[in-house]
């Protein structure tokens, strides 16, 4: 489609009311200081904080590991089913609302079972609010099986193995948790079986690690699609191959920030990897700890990089429905709802 021109003062409002599928959701990171607190005062569960504040306060990351330390201790609320229920439907309610019309949902199991949570309780939790979600809000989506990449391979394959009763209930693996120095060729043989399984396959890599990282989570773990990906701009063959093949990077813009990755927001590199013809999307991470949802990423970055135009925000929408593991007939709806939308705007430049 030939974008319309749409003028600057326009777009914060048009990147808010634009359709979109969120592909990077971790949705422990969508927890809220005030439902952590209300799930640990149903839960019996003793918070080192006094208060929401405090706990909020305390949200001072310098790295990953920083935020990762903080991020396991507020998911230590989550012990019933319905804990992480009303998490998920708080996350959908937000998405929907940002016109979110898709989102595929990372979940940690090992963050919860190494606590004695049994994974069936984990997933039944998050699939019902799933469910619910599509019927009173009309969002669609899907659950996404995460790994956590520190701990080892042959704890993610009995992780695995105790997720296949509830097969039907997830649509693929991901791969995340402290990355350097785990590289992706760690968890081979895990993804070689999930690819036997049939089972979509992402992975982060090139957040800190290398761009050596994400050549090895395409040529050892076949990943799909990349999260994060931000250096993969250091490698030029690299970038060429990611933008021939159109593998989709799922960046995270205020969580990039947040962990200093891009320590100044206006220095982000996503307009360089969009130039360069790669699939490139938006999506929000941890937005509980990272400062904002969906719609957040998208208006601060836009602001930040003045050169980003509405040009640049349809390419990013529609990469994201094309690069989600949504059935073709409703990638279609989606990216004509995108186009319509843009249409609108057009008519409305007055």
């Amino acid at each position: 489609m030939k974008v319309p021109v749409i003028p600057t003062k326009r777009l914060p409002e048009l990147l808010r009311a634009m359709p979109k599928a969120e592909l990077h959701i971790h949705i422990e990171g969508s927890l809220e200081p005030e439902l952590i607190f209300a799930l640990a005062e149903r839960n019996g569960v003793q918070l080192p904080y006094a208060d929401v504040e405090a706990l909020r306060s305390a949200y001072a990351f310098t790295d990953l590991q920083s935020f990762l330390d903080i991020y396991y201790a507020g998911a230590s609320v989550l012990l019933k089913e319905e804990d992480f229920y009303d998490m998920a439907r708080a996350y959908l309610k937000r998405a929907a609302a940002d016109n979110v019309l898709h989102a595929e949902i990372f979940f940690d199991p090992q963050t919860h079972t190494a606590r004695g949570v049994p994974i069936e309780v984990v997933v039944a939790g998050l699939h019902r609010a799933c469910v619910d979600a599509e019927v009173e809000l009309g969002i669609s989506s899907a659950l996404i099986l995460c790994f956590l990449r520190h701990l080892s391979e042959d704890d993610a394959l009995q992780t695995l193995e105790a997720a296949l009763p509830l097969r039907d209930k997830f649509i693929g693996v991901g791969l995340d948790s402290s990355e350097v120095g785990h590289p992706p060729e760690k968890f081979a043989r895990v993804f070689a079986r999930c690819r036997e399984l049939g089972l979509h396959l992402v992975a982060h890599a090139g957040e800190e690690g290398p761009p050596a990282y994400i050549w090895s989570a395409l040529d050892v773990l076949k990943v799909e699609r990349i999260d994060h990906g931000v250096q993969a701009a250091q490698d030029a063959a690299l970038m060429q191959r990611l933008a021939d093949e159109r593998i989709a990077l799922t960046v995270c813009p205020l969580s990039n920030q947040k962990l200093r990755v891009f320590p100044d927001l206006a220095d982000h590199n996503l307009k360089q990897l969009l130039d360069a013809g790669l699939a490139v999307t938006v999506n929000s991470d941890d937005p509980a700890y990272f400062g904002g949802y969906i719609n957040d990423n998208f208006v601060q970055l836009f602001e930040a990089v003045p050169a980003l135009t509405a040009k640049d925000a349809y390419h990013l929408a529609f990469n994201s429905f094309e690069a989600s593991f949504a059935p073709q007939p409703a990638k279609h709806a989606w990216e004509h709802a995108l186009k319509a939308c843009f249409e609108r705007f057009a008519d409305h430049q007055g």
